[in-house]
């Protein structure tokens, strides 16, 4: 290969430099919001928020959510287990009492957790010290009470989600419990197994012919829920793979059968970007998606207030 000559420096005299009153700006100060005074109230707080990134993001995804409901139109959550862990049932409980939220999808690891403060009030354990002793995942109750409902929730056809729900229901502390929420307001949950990711496959009690006929159910119930997901809103919320993977099979399912979903909009909320999230959840299935990155035990409350927030300015119009 011929050498070339090293570069001359390039004269810049030529250029042509832009007024900058003339230049497109992504950042305009009628974007910045004044300061919430101090003592101010949560609405007042949002409010102050700039228009920016995930501020805009989360406003944007609470005006979809109001619209969905005002439409009568499904809002689901599909949840993984940290959602559970951090303490955010009582928010998605609210949400669910107040009709925002229509029908759970979830993974295995939420409702492990979520049963277990139903039952204890208290969940996740050690796994760094559990795991070097053999006792990681062996809790008793819990296998049981997933046996119970996947016999139950198989042989009498009423779905893994909605057999574990009525396991919780009644328990100690189930006024904190989303499972024991959806058992009062028959809201439907489909749970979605991963045969092998959960502790309670573990146990020798556990039916795999229960396990997976009353998970499949479940997964049939979904398809039911997102046939009928036109003009609503999908959340994915804290679940990297096993619910992203789930809601792109229920959208080919509804569309193959012929129902139109163009106009639903599918939102993730998680600590950090994903593939599977980005491609499977805002980005193939969908023609609007919305990302809102941040800890859960942040994000999902105020979530919540700017959904109130949003429908009392909507009901106000």
């Amino acid at each position: 290969m011929k050498r070339r000559p090293h570069p001359e420096p390039l004269d810049l005299a030529a250029t042509r430099a832009t007024p900058l009153a003339e230049r497109a700006n992504r950042c305009e100060v009628s974007d910045f919001r004044p300061l919430a005074p101090e003592g101010a109230s949560v609405d007042d707080f949002l409010a102050s928020l700039p228009n920016f990134l995930g501020a805009r993001a989360l406003r944007e995804l609470a005006d979809c959510m109001v619209r969905a409901h005002r439409r009568e139109a499904h809002v689901v959550l599909a949840l993984g287990g940290h959602v559970a862990k951090v303490g955010c049932g009582p928010v998605i409980v609210d949400l669910l009492e107040r009709g925002l939220v229509t029908a759970l999808a979830v993974n295995g690891a939420f409702v492990i957790h979520d049963y277990e403060i139903a039952r204890e009030g208290a969940t996740s354990e050690f796994v760094d010290e559990s795991i070097r002793d053999g006792s990681f995942g062996w809790a008793r109750e819990t296998a049981e009470a997933f046996a119970r409902a996947c016999h139950r929730g198989a042989r009498e056809e009423l779905g893994l989600g909605r057999a574990i729900a009525q396991e919780a229901a009644g328990l100690p502390w189930a006024e904190h419990s989303v499972l024991a929420a959806c058992a009062r307001l028959d809201v439907p949950i489909s749970v979605h197994v991963a045969v092998g990711t959960d502790t309670v496959h573990m146990h020798p009690e556990l039916s795999g012919a229960d396990l997976g006929a009353a998970s499949h159910l479940d997964f049939r119930m979904a398809a039911r829920v997102v046939s009928e997901l036109a003009g609503g809103v999908w959340v994915n919320v804290g679940s990297a793979v096993v619910m992203p993977e789930v809601f792109l099979k229920l959208v080919s399912i509804a569309r193959n059968l012929g129902h139109p979903l163009d106009d639903v909009v599918a939102a993730n909320l998680d600590m950090q970007r994903h593939y599977r999230t980005g491609a499977n959840v805002v980005g193939r299935p969908v023609s609007r998606g919305i990302e809102v990155l941040g800890h859960h035990e942040i994000n999902l409350p105020l979530l919540r207030h700017a959904l109130l927030a949003a429908l009392q300015q909507a009901e106000a119009r």
